[in-house]
């Protein structure tokens, strides 16, 4: 490997959304910097399987109306 030309690869701490905390490896800032995190594997809707429709201004709403007749034929 070439000398001086990587990242420094220091440690960090990690703070997840329910405040528990862990240590990993990371290029990020310095050693010993706290990475702060908003969306997590136990918050996200795509790990928990809990989603939240938001219909603004009637999207859904359009959208089933417009495509109503292409449902499934009995």
């Amino acid at each position: 490997m070439k000398t001086d030309i990587h990242p420094d690869y220091h440690e960090i701490n990690v703070v997840m959304t329910d405040g528990s905390t862990f240590k990993t490896r990371s290029t990020m800032g310095k050693p010993g910097d706290t990475l702060r995190l908003d969306i997590d594997p136990k918050s996200h809707p795509a790990w928990t399987g809990v989603q939240k429709l938001l219909d603004t201004g009637g999207q859904i709403a359009k959208f089933n109306k417009r495509f109503a007749s292409f449902g499934l034929k009995k």
